[in-house]
């Protein structure tokens, strides 16, 4: 076992050394010359092709030019060159890996990734600045949008359901910013998430109480708090003779349900044509019989939208918002829907935020990297002209005697005020009741 930990410490040392850039760029140099000579030829290969076509080459050429470098050096060298020619270079291994959350790149000599929730630097780095945006480009390529100094920013939904962030000269000056945030294939269910401690059994059973009372919840929290797979998870209590349609910047959820539309906003173009935002859709949504609507994310004019269909008949929809705490929360609210030009009083529009929203459901990511739901707040409605709420329930860290931390959540032991869940309460109450005298009938 030690040797084999010796040799992939002696592969790393070699990938990160001056000599494997300089053997890398001699040979990649040859190889774009032969590219040039087999011409269309080249793009009809598959990529195991070109990996043996890129291996024959480098072993060829080392032993030719005399190259100081050994067999297995040279296969690293080949593997290196395949992925940059059949995928995305010092990028494809980031990307395959599960356990990668995020890719931030700042210039072609740092990468930054985020693993469960904790941001480290990685060895890798491209040559220039030249060969980020080739990899960068060829991300881009399959979905048809643009990079160059008339449209310096791009944020785009990838193929496999991540997002790509990226924003070059003259708007950045230390070389193109990439941000890739990765999703999972399969996304979190709430089993899952109170099998990682996202939260405990009596919340999960609230959270499945609510979602089913078709109250509407605004999951709110900071950036890479876990608000998405939080969303995603309360989707799986949402029954499935529901039409559900998400509306989205950029297409992120992946609900477990069976009819779900799913709408996404559009850019647009150089002019501004063409664009179709988040509000638009939400307007239109409205047309489409949902029975629920859910908000990637509230940041916009869409609030008063939203507001008002929450206040109409959409009951149980959702969304997620950015902010610090539930009380911050609707503050952003207000502030956007002055944003959005409402035209009402600041108490007309506190009564209508109080009469939509139920629950605030508050997540944030703490130093150790782990997602905790810390607070769940309802809104119990309008008290002197202020939204008055109750703290349901409240993240601790408790010290155990060892010197560890465990999570643990406060309750008050207040019952949620909603009639939403009052008369599922009553109506579960009476199932209950109904199968218990069967079951009774059943045995007389």
């Amino acid at each position: 076992m030690p040797m084999d930990v010796e040799f992939s410490d002696s592969n790393q040392a070699f990938l990160n050394s001056p000599e494997f850039q300089t053997v890398k760029a001699f040979i990649h140099e040859h190889l774009l010359n032969r590219i040039e000579e087999l011409g269309a030829e080249f793009g009809r290969w598959s990529r195991s092709t070109i990996a043996q076509f890129v291996s024959l080459e480098c072993e060829s050429l080392v032993r030719l030019h005399r190259v100081p470098i050994n067999a297995q050096e040279t296969q690293l060298v080949a593997e290196a060159l395949t992925k940059e020619f059949a995928g995305f270079g010092p990028l494809e291994d980031l990307l395959e890996d599960p356990a990668v959350e995020d890719i931030l790149i700042n210039g072609s000599r740092q990468v930054y990734v985020s693993r469960r929730g904790v941001l480290q630097q990685e060895q890798i780095h491209f040559t220039d600045n030249e060969h980020l945006m080739r990899i960068v480009r060829r991300i881009l390529a399959p979905i048809g949008r643009r990079l160059d100094e008339s449209n310096p920013m791009v944020d785009a939904r990838l193929s496999n359901g991540g997002r790509i962030n990226v924003i070059i000269e003259p708007l950045v000056i230390d070389g193109p910013a990439v941000s890739i945030r990765k999703f999972r294939k399969d996304p979190l269910t709430p089993e899952a998430l109170l099998q990682l401690g996202t939260f405990d059994l009596a919340i999960a059973q609230l959270l499945e109480m609510a979602v089913r009372a078709r109250c509407n919840i605004l999951i709110s929290g900071g950036t890479s708090s876990g608000k998405t797979s939080l969303l995603n998870a309360l989707a799986n209590f949402v029954p499935t003779n529901e039409r559900v349609v998400t509306i989205e910047d950029t297409a992120e959820l992946a609900l477990n349900h069976p009819h779900v539309v799913r709408l996404e906003s559009r850019p647009g173009g150089y002019d501004g044509a063409g664009a179709v935002s988040i509000r638009d859709l939400l307007r239109n949504s409205l047309r489409m019989r949902p029975d629920r609507i859910i908000v990637g994310e509230v940041r916009g004019a869409e609030v008063t939208e939203m507001l008002q269909a929450m206040n109409t008949g959409h009951d149980g929809s959702m969304g997620t918002i950015h902010a610090s705490s539930p009380r911050e929360c609707l503050y952003r609210l207000e502030m956007l829907a002055g944003f959005a030009g409402f035209q009402g009083s600041e108490i007309s529009l506190r009564r209508q935020v109080a009469n939509a929203i139920d629950f605030i459901v508050q997540i944030a990511r703490l130093p150790n990297g782990s997602r905790r739901i810390v607070s769940i707040t309802e809104i119990t409605g309008l008290n002197d002209n202020v939204i008055a709420m109750q703290e349901l329930f409240r993240h601790e860290l408790q010290a155990t005697p060892d010197g560890q931390e465990r999570d643990r959540w406060v309750t008050l032991g207040i019952h949620p005020h909603s009639p939403k869940i009052a008369r599922l309460r009553q109506s579960l109450q009476r199932q209950q009741m109904r199968q218990h005298l069967q079951d009774g009938d059943q045995h007389g």
